[in-house]
C-alpha cells in the first residue's frame, strides 16, 4: 500500500521548508532508513531519511521549492501501483456524493422520503478531525517516548495548548497542539515508545468519525476507547465489525503486536504467538515481553533448582529501562571515541590573577560570573585565533567556522546534555554567564528547545566543582576538539625562583587527529593559557 510521505516538522518552530536536494529519483528503490531530501529548516540544513520501504513513485515538492509543513513531500509504494486517489483526494468525495445522488434517485423513483441516515452518514464521512503524529524534536530523533498527557480525551484543545511532554534523544519537551477542537483518541499512551510519525493523537470536531484514519493507519491497529465518544457507540461498534471481518477473512489468526514489541522479539528469539498481550485488543506491548522473559528465566531457574538441588542465594538486581537519552548518549559516545582519533594534552595554570580578577569583578552592579564563564570566553577568543581547533569534521571535507558556538556540557538526571552559547566571542563576561545560568536551569527543568543544543563548534565540560581535579572528555562529532577543566587546587608553587602557596588548575584538551595536530592543540593552550592567568586582557 503506498504511503504518503509529508513535509516533517524538524523543529518546533519550523512552520515551513525549502527542498534544497533530492537524493533519490522518481522510480528508485528507497529501504527503510535511506536518505530521500536535505530540506533547509528554519534552523539548518538536514537531512532527512524515510520510513518506509518501496518505490519513489511521486515528488511532491520540486528542487528550490517551499511548502509548509503536513504538505505531500512524496510517495512511496509497489511499482506501478495506482496512487491517483492520493493526489485527488477529491476524487474519493466526489464519488461518495455520487453514490448519494443515486441513492436519493432511486428513492425518489419509488416516492418514498429520503433517509436521513443516508444523508448524515455521507455529511459526516467529510474529514473534521487532524491527526497528530509522534513530531520530529531533533533532528537525530527516531522515536519517542510520551512522558504524561497533559490533556485528557474529551476534552477541549486550543492551538498553543501542551499536548503531552515527549522524551527525545535529547531532552523531555513540552508539545504543542496546532490545532483546536477535541482531543478524541490517544495513540500513544503514557510510557509508551513509537517511532517518529507515529499516530500521537487525533484532535478534531467532537463527533467526528475518525475510524478510517484508524483502520487506514500504517501503524498497528488502535481500537477506539469508549471514553473518546460516550455520545456515539455506533462508530465503535461498526469499526470493531469492521476488524473482526477482516480477521474472519484472513486464514491465520493476526498477531497485533507493537512495533517496539517486534524489534525486541527479533533481537530476543521470542514466539510472538506465545505472547499474552495486554494492550489493547490483546495487543502485544513491551512490558508483555519483559513479562514473558521473566517468567521463561523463572521456569529455566526452576528446572536448575528441581535438577540440581541448587541453594538459594541473596543475590538480587534491579533492571533500569534506557531513556531515550541515554541511548543516544551511548550511541554517539560509542561512534566518536572509536572512529575520531583522539589524543589529549594537559596543562596546569596558574589561578591566582584569575581568582583576584572574579572577585573584582564580581563587586560591580549586577555582574556575578564563575570561572567556568572566564574559561568560555577564554575560549571563544582563543579559538579566533586558531580557528582549526575550531572546524569540524565531515567524510569529504574539514569545515573551518567563522562563528564560534560553544557548547557547555550540563548534567541531568537522564544523563549529559550539551546547551550552547552561540557567538560566544562576541558576548560579554556578564552575558555569558548570565545566558549559561539560564541554560543549565531549563536543562535540568526539561524546558531547554531543540535548537538551543544544536550547532556547537567546540565544548567544555567542567568537573572542578565536584572537586575533579583531572580528567579527559569524548569529543562531541563532529566537532574537533573538546577542553575538560578540573578543579582549582591550593599548593605550593614556583614563582620567580620561590616556592610560594598558589593556586593552580588543571585542562585536558582532547582533540580529533584528522584535524587538529599537535602543534595547533599546543598552540591554542597556549594562547589560552595567556587569557586565563592574566583575565583582565579578555577586556581590552
Amino acid at each position: 500500500m503506498a504511503q504518503v510521505v509529508n513535509m516533517p516538522r524538524l523543529s518546533d518552530t519550523m512552520e515551513e521548508g525549502v527542498v534544497a536536494k533530492w537524493l533519490v529519483n522518481v522510480g528508485d528503490e528507497v529501504s527503510e532508513g535511506d536518505i530521500l531530501a536535505e530540506i533547509e529548516t528554519d534552523k539548518a540544513t538536514m537531512e532527512f531519511e524515510s520510513f518506509h520501504e518501496g518505490v519513489l513513485l511521486h515528488i511532491g515538492i520540486k528542487e528550490g521549492e517551499t511548502a509548509a509543513v503536513d504538505t505531500l513531500l512524496a510517495i512511496i509504494g509497489e511499482k506501478g501501483e495506482d496512487i491517483s486517489l492520493l493526489l485527488n483526494p477529491d476524487q474519493k468525495a466526489d464519488s461518495a456524493q455520487l453514490d448519494l445522488v443515486d441513492q436519493i434517485n432511486e428513492t425518489e423513483e419509488n416516492n418514498n422520503e429520503i433517509s436521513p441516515e443516508i444523508i448524515e452518514k455521507n455529511v459526516e464521512s467529510s474529514k473534521n478531525f487532524e491527526i497528530i503524529r509522534m513530531p520530529r524534536l531533533s533532528d537525530t530523533m527516531e522515536e519517542g517516548t510520551v512522558s504524561s498527557w497533559l490533556v485528557n480525551v474529551g476534552e477541549k484543545v486550543k492551538e498553543g495548548d501542551i499536548l503531552a511532554e515527549i522524551e527525545t534523544d535529547k531532552a523531555t519537551m513540552e508539545f504543542e497542539s496546532f490545532y483546536e477542537g477535541t482531543l478524541l483518541y490517544v495513540g500513544i499512551k503514557e510510557g509508551e515508545t513509537a517511532n517518529v510519525d507515529s499516530l500521537l493523537a487525533i484532535i478534531g470536531d467532537e463527533n467526528a468519525d475518525f475510524s478510517s484514519a484508524l483502520s487506514e493507519d500504517d501503524s498497528e491497529p488502535k481500537f477506539i476507547d469508549k471514553a473518546v465518544n460516550t455520545e456515539n457507540d455506533e462508530i465503535t461498534e461498526t469499526l470493531k465489525t469492521n476488524i473482526e471481518k477482516n480477521e474472519n477473512d484472513n486464514e491465520q489468526q493476526r498477531v497485533f503486536v507493537s512495533p517496539l514489541a517486534k524489534k525486541i522479539a527479533q533481537e530476543k528469539n521470542i514466539d510472538l504467538k506465545l505472547v499474552k498481550g495486554s494492550g489493547e485488543n490483546g495487543r502485544i506491548i513491551k512490558s508483555d515481553l519483559d513479562s514473558y522473559q521473566n517468567i521463561s528465566d523463572q521456569s529455566v531457574e526452576n528446572d536448575t533448582i528441581k535438577d540440581h538441588k541448587v541453594l538459594e542465594s541473596n543475590e538480587s538486581f534491579e533492571d533500569i529501562e534506557n531513556s531515550q537519552m541515554r541511548k543516544v548518549i551511548a550511541k554517539r559516545l560509542s561512534e566518536s571515541k572509536f572512529t575520531a582519533p583522539h589524543y589529549y594534552l594537559s596543562v596546569e595554570f596558574n589561578m591566582d590573577y584569575a581568582i583576584a580578577f572574579r572577585a573584582q569583578y564580581n563587586t560591580l552592579p549586577d555582574s556575578k560570573i564563575s570561572f567556568n564563564d572566564i574559561i568560555v570566553k577564554a575560549c571563544a577568543i582563543s579559538l579566533k585565533k586558531h580557528p582549526k581547533v575550531n572546524s569540524q569534521w565531515y567524510l569529504e571535507k574539514t569545515r573551518l567556522n567563522h562563528h564560534i558556538h560553544i557548547g557547555v556540557a550540563v548534567g541531568v538526571s537522564d544523563g549529559l546534555i550539551v546547551p550552547v552559547v552561540k557567538n560566544a566571542d562576541e558576548k560579554s563576561l556578564t552575558q555569558i554567564g548570565s545566558e549559561i545560568r539560564d541554560l543549565a536551569l531549563r536543562s535540568r527543568e526539561k524546558k531547554i528547545k531543540p535548537e538551543e543544543m544544536e550547532g556547537s563548534t567546540f565544548t567544555i565540560s567542567n568537573l572542578g566543582m565536584f572537586g575533579i581535579q583531572e580528567f579527559t572528555s569524548i569529543i562531541n562529532q563532529p566537532n574537533s576538539a573538546i577542553l575538560s577543566v578540573g578543579s582549582i587546587i591550593k599548593k605550593p608553587v614556583l614563582i620567580d625562583e620561590k616556592i610560594q602557596p598558589g593556586n593552580t588548575m588543571k585542562l585536558t584538551l582532547a582533540c580529533d587527529h584528522r584535524t587538529v595536530d599537535g602543534v595547533t592543540g599546543a598552540e591554542f593552550l597556549e594562547t589560552l593559557r595567556g587569557f586565563i592567568e592574566n583575565p583582565v586582557t579578555m577586556l581590552v
